[in-house]
Parts: C-alpha cells; sequence; structure tokens
C-alpha cells in the first residue's frame, strides 16, 4: 500500500482524489495549505506528493523547489488550472514527476501515482477493505454538486439526509461522510428500517436488558451504543413506524436515550446519516412522519441523482465494474464504442446496482473479450434498432410481395418483380421532385443519365409532355 499526500484547497478534489485513490488501494491524507504541507512531510514522507499550484498561502510551485531539494526522492506529481505551457515548464524545472492540468481524468492521475509508486499497474490485486459494491463515481455536474456538498459538511457533525431512488448508492454517500470526517476512526454503523420487524425497531436502536421482553435472555446493545463516537447510518428512514421516531427524535434533541427495560440513561455520542427512497415531505404532509423529526434529520439533504439523470457517468462505472469482477476471477472484458452507447440508452430503473449487475452478467456469459451492443441489447431485452428501410415500411411492403408473388405461383420471378416494384415509384418520386429534370434526378439518384434514361424506357416511364 502506497501513502499519498493529496494538497489542494478546493475540498470537493481533495475528496474525490482520496476517494479514487483508496479504491486504487493507497492510504491517503490531505492538506490544503503549504503550511500543512510542510508540517504533514516533517511528521512522514509519503511515497508520492500530489499537489495544486495555487494555494492559499503561496505558489506550490515555488514551493516545491525547497520540498524536492530537501525530498530528492519523493515523486510528485502536479494539478493545475492554470493550463499553460509556462506552468508545465515550471512545474518541470521545480522536479515535478508528472503535470497535469485541470479538469484532469481521476483514471489518468490513479496511472500517475501508480508508476509514481513503483507499482506499475493500477487495477489492485484486490480491493482495498473500504471498498463496496457501489461506488460513488461519476464526473457528471450532478455528481460534482454531490461531492461538493459532502467536502462542506465532512469537518462537522451536522445530520445528513440523502435522498434518492433504490440503486444510487444513499450508503456510499453515508460512507463517504464518515470516512472522510472527524469520527473516522470510529464505528460506521447501519440499520436498514425496511428490515426490521416494527416491534424490534426500538430495541435494535437503543439496545435491551435481560428480560425485557420475551427472549430477551441477556443484555443487547443498541445501534446508538455500537456507533459510539462514529456514525450511525439509517437506512430508508421513510419506514421508521410512529412511535419510533418520537423516541428517535427525543434522543436528537437530548443527546441521550435508555436501552429497553432500563433506566439507566446513556449518552448518544454519534453523528446521525439517515437516507430515504421516499418522499418524506409527501409522508409529513399525510401525516405518516413526523415534521419536527424530518426538519432534524434534513439539517444538510443530499439528493443522489438516478443514473438516467447523469447517463455520462454510465462508461465510466461500467470500466470500473469490468475492472472489478477481474479481480474477483471472471474474464477481462472490454466493450465496443457502440455497447456503451447501448448502456448509455438504457434508462436502469435500478439504477448503479442494476448496471454492476448486468456488467456481472456480460463479464460471465459474453464469448468474446470485447463485447458488443448486441449483447448488451439482448440481455437487456431492447429491441434492435430498425434500419432505414425497417423505420419507412419498406420491408413491411416487401413482405407483402413476396406473399403475393408466392400466392400466384410465380416465384421464379420473385426477384425482378419486387424491385421492379419499387424501382418504379422510386424513380418516379425523384423525378417529380427535381421539376422531372433527368439530370438533377440521375444526380440525387446516384445513377447516370443514361442509365435513368433506359430504365424510363425498360419501366415505360412517361414523362409529362412526352
Amino acid at each position: 500500500m502506497s501513502r499519498v499526500l493529496v494538497v489542494d484547497d478546493d475540498a470537493a478534489i481533495r475528496m474525490v482524489v482520496a476517494q479514487a485513490l483508496r479504491r486504487h488501494g493507497h492510504q491517503v491524507t490531505s492538506a490544503e495549505t503549504l503550511a500543512e504541507l510542510d508540517r504533514a512531510l516533517a511528521r512522514e514522507v509519503p511515497d508520492v506528493l500530489v499537489t495544486d499550484v495555487v494555494l492559499p498561502d503561496g505558489d506550490g510551485l515555488s514551493h516545491l523547489t525547497g520540498v524536492t531539494a530537501r525530498h530528492p526522492a519523493l515523486p510528485v506529481i502536479v494539478l493545475s488550472a492554470q493550463n499553460t505551457l509556462t506552468t508545465a515548464v515550471r512545474a518541470t524545472e521545480a522536479g515535478a514527476y508528472e503535470y497535469l492540468p485541470k479538469p484532469f481524468d481521476i483514471e489518468v492521475l490513479a496511472q500517475a501515482v501508480a508508476a509514481a509508486a513503483g507499482r506499475g499497474a493500477t487495477t489492485p490485486d484486490h480491493l482495498p477493505a473500504e471498498d463496496h459494491s457501489l461506488p460513488l463515481i461519476g464526473r457528471s455536474p450532478a455528481m460534482q454538486d454531490v461531492y461538493r456538498v459532502i467536502a462542506r459538511v465532512v469537518a462537522t457533525d451536522l445530520t445528513v439526509l440523502v435522498t434518492g431512488e433504490s440503486g444510487t448508492g444513499k450508503e456510499l454517500v453515508a460512507r463517504a461522510i464518515h470516512d472522510l470526517g472527524v469520527r473516522r476512526g470510529h464505528a460506521f454503523v447501519a440499520l436498514n428500517m425496511a428490515a426490521i420487524p416494527r416491534e424490534l425497531i426500538e430495541a435494535e436502536l437503543f439496545g435491551h436488558e435481560r428480560g425485557a421482553f420475551t427472549g430477551a435472555h441477556q443484555r443487547s446493545a443498541g445501534r446508538f451504543e455500537q456507533a459510539a463516537g462514529g456514525t450511525l447510518f439509517l437506512d430508508e428512514i421513510g419506514d421508521m413506524p410512529m412511535e419510533a421516531q418520537t423516541r428517535l427524535l427525543r434522543v436528537l434533541q437530548t443527546g441521550e436515550f435508555n436501552s429497553v427495560g432500563s433506566g439507566r440513561t446513556l449518552r448518544a455520542d454519534v453523528r446521525i446519516v439517515a437516507a430515504t427512497n421516499r418522499d418524506l415531505a409527501a409522508q409529513v404532509a399525510s401525516g405518516q412522519f413526523r415534521e419536527d423529526l424530518y426538519y432534524r434529520l434534513a439539517v444538510v439533504p443530499v439528493a443522489l441523482p438516478p443514473l438516467r439523470e447523469r447517463r455520462e457517468d454510465v462508461p465510466l462505472l461500467a470500466r470500473y465494474f469490468l475492472d472489478r469482477v477481474v479481480c474477483e476471477g471472471l474474464p477481462r472484458r472490454q466493450l465496443s464504442a457502440e455497447a456503451s452507447a447501448a448502456l448509455v440508452a438504457h434508462d436502469w430503473p435500478g439504477n448503479v446496482r442494476e448496471l454492476e449487475n448486468a456488467i456481472r452478467r456480460l463479464a460471465v456469459f459474453a464469448r468474446d473479450e470485447v463485447i458488443e451492443a448486441d449483447a448488451i441489447r439482448t440481455m437487456l431485452g431492447a429491441p434492435r434498432p430498425p434500419s432505414e428501410a425497417e423505420s419507412l415500411d419498406v420491408a413491411g411492403v416487401v413482405v407483402r410481395l413476396v406473399e403475393r408473388i408466392g400466392e400466384s405461383g410465380d416465384e421464379g420471378t420473385m426477384y425482378d418483380r419486387v424491385i421492379g416494384a419499387v424501382e418504379r415509384p422510386l424513380i418516379e418520386l425523384v423525378l417529380a421532385r427535381h421539376g422531372y429534370n433527368q439530370l438533377r434526378a440521375a444526380k440525387a439518384l446516384g445513377i447516370n443519365r443514361n442509365t435513368l434514361r433506359k430504365r424510363l424506357d425498360d419501366l415505360d416511364i412517361r414523362l409529362p409532355g412526352g
């Protein structure tokens, strides 16, 4: 595992770069000023330094000269929005290993870091433990907005409400907030409200004492205790029964709770991140969800877009999943350009989770290394795009002609009769469109004038006034 120090004053960029490099197996720390960079280097010299040029307390390139002088073996990758030749030259003169202009491709950066660290390849032999089935991946404007919100809340303890359709990666947002936040050294605990029987939700949340109810043979710590000091992720919060909502609200208001069957007061030292695929505002209006709890949870709302609203991210996600299945022992596959287009065209009602499962099936069942569009359409049950003839119903006309010729017993003349039936109206229509000017009509048809004249005679087509 390589140690990478990322220096940038943009919190969103630090978060995205750190997340991407961690997926590639690196250990990442970050700083946002030159002073923080120096303090970090004094504590520990990383294997790779990734730094911006323009920082709040100075010019990163000018500072880099001293860094490389003190640590000549440290490879430095420079990122800059000042995409000029001068900047690239200055970076090289300062001893940079690599220079990447902003906006940069995150995978290109990952390759550069891997090369600088001497690993030689960016596809990890195994995925790090913190990697999850639904990666928080995307360069679309919608996902950039999500990154910016996450970047602003990671250094706080504010309660976050993540909304979005099933399969969009709501838990990944919660994990990112935890992993990048001030509580990352403690537990991340998740509880899906929809998966717990109503009568057991309070015991799951707050724990229970021995004998508190039938079957409670010993004391059990609830999720609030398990997540002490860390983050408690309450998934599908819209399915929480009203009585549990009341107790949760009390905990959020007082910071204290009692386990079921106990009078002992415990401290709730957790950060709450909740998520739902329901319209909580509508549930509040219908009386199904407490309004005061809703506002306690939605201090910082994060709306995850469905995949159909960020289609430009589909090829990037697909490539990630194709790399992932290789790590699981499946064959390496690639997507043709047409196959990628077919994936982008699909609406993905199951969102990123559906795309992941689709890529997994393709990796298993595709016969060739390069996956083509027909395999995508077959798997998704999508029809083949109609040909030009089919879209104009020419195929239907030909089918009827063939059937009529077959019924008449004249199958030996089928080719000439079908071509003749199509050719005559074609020539008549093109002539009429060009005012019966044979030269222009022949040019439109792609034949010479003499050939057109011969076909007029053969088909006995009479021109007006002829």
